[in-house]
C-alpha cells in the first residue's frame, strides 16, 4: 500500500462534498454553537491546575454524538 499523497485527503473531502455529504448538510442546518454554554455548564471542566490532557471541545463532541444515528441510517 503506497503512502497517500499530499492532497489526497482534500480531494476526497471535495468529492464527498460534491456527492452531497449528509454530515455537511447537518452542520449547515443546525447551529451547534447555541448549545455551547449549556454544554460547558453541564460538563463542569476542571481548571487544569492538576495537569493532564486538555478536554475536547464540547460542541465537537456533541456533533459526534448527534451525527452517529445519521451514519447508521445511511448504512442500512
Amino acid at each position: 500500500m503506497k503512502q497517500p499523497g499530499f492532497f489526497n485527503v482534500e480531494e476526497r473531502l471535495a468529492r464527498l462534498s460534491g456527492l452531497g455529504d449528509q454530515l455537511e448538510a447537518f452542520s449547515r442546518t443546525v447551529d451547534f454553537e447555541v448549545f455551547r454554554s449549556d454544554l460547558e455548564k453541564a460538563l463542569a471542566y476542571a481548571d487544569g491546575s492538576k495537569g493532564g490532557r486538555p478536554p475536547f471541545d464540547p460542541v465537537l463532541m456533541f456533533k459526534i454524538l448527534g451525527s452517529g444515528p445519521i451514519d447508521l441510517k445511511a448504512a442500512i
